[in-house]
């Protein structure tokens, strides 16, 4: 197998809001807020759903890898719902193997709201339900063994069961990739984020916002400076600017697309990351790595949710 992704399973829940609405729940825009089950509810019965996607950032990763005809696998806690069954069924259309046995959880299958704005931003409410509370039983050292790549999100890291989780996924992995996720998760988690990049991690995804509040970086050049003195593989996302990767000291830039018609960016980052792991993994070099992740990127900027 090429991609194991392990990260959120959650039922993607996409609606159209206006400005003021945000404003109404102090929301901040193109952020990412946890919620409880009752603020979910609460939302939800204000809103008018336009689409629902068997989601979270990595495996909207993955099912990108496995359209560009990749054999990709998923491990994401799901109960055994109707929620769960649906999102099971949803990676299975897309050829994804689903490696993971669902049975009855205290908790539902996580949901996650999409807000999207008029400007094309969205502001992501994630009731993560059972999906927050993956542990290292869930994650099968054969099948990780199995795969060239294991792709990881920050999203999903949080102290107890899900960072047992990760550790075992990262000492049973040929490579590890991660995406930063979200710069509330950088934040939140910054110590522990830092020692990952530096020591665990092969190949860091991250847009310019997470990687200069990760390392408190002032300049691009700071970053560019720190990823050539850990000797990683850094790739970042930097919207109009284009994108790079800078690996084992080796700087590449790609241009971004120009004369967009953009209607909503849920998904941007992780359809970039599965355009360029396709690269990656198929040996087609760092540059058309690059252009294969904003290609990516730029289609799914141009229709609504993250699925191409």
């Amino acid at each position: 197998m090429k991609v194991i992704g392990i990260g959120n399973a959650i039922i993607d829940v996409i609606c159209k809001v206006s400005e003021e609405f945000l404003k109404r729940h102090s929301l901040t825009k193109s952020t990412m807020k946890l919620i409880d089950e009752n603020e979910f509810k609460d939302l939800l019965s204000k809103l008018k759903i336009d689409e629902t996607v068997s989601g979270g950032s990595v495996a909207n990763s993955i099912v990108g890898l496995s359209q560009l005809g990749n054999d990709v696998g998923f491990i994401g806690k799901i109960s055994d719902d109707q929620l769960g069954k649906n999102y099971e069924n949803g990676l299975n259309k897309e050829n994804v193997k689903y490696l993971y046995s669902k049975k009855k959880e205290k908790l539902s299958t996580g949901s996650c709201l999409i807000l999207i704005t008029p400007d094309s931003e969205r502001t992501m409410c994630t009731y993560l339900g059972t999906a927050g509370k993956i542990n290292e039983n869930d994650i099968n050292e054969t099948d990780i063994q199995k795969s060239e790549i294991t792709f990881l999100e920050g999203y999903l890291w949080d102290n107890g069961g899900p960072k047992k989780a990760f550790e075992k996924a990262i000492k049973t992995s040929n490579k590890v990739a991660m995406s930063l996720s979200d710069l509330f998760c950088v934040e939140r988690h910054k110590n522990e984020f830092l020692d990952l990049v530096k020591n665990k991690i092969d190949i860091t995804f991250a847009n310019e916002q997470e990687i200069f509040s990760l390392i408190g970086a002032k300049s691009f050049e700071e970053v560019i400076s720190f990823a050539k003195q850990i000797k990683k593989h850094i790739v970042i996302t930097r919207g109009a600017n284009g994108s790079m990767s800078i690996d084992n000291g080796k700087i590449f830039q790609c241009a971004a697309n120009s004369n967009l018609k953009i209607i909503d960016l849920t998904g941007a980052g992780d359809l970039f990351a599965a355009g360029y792991l396709h690269g990656y993994l198929n040996k087609l070099g760092t540059t058309e790595s690059l252009k294969h992740g904003t290609n990516l990127s730029t289609r799914i900027i141009q229709t609504l949710g993250a699925r191409l």
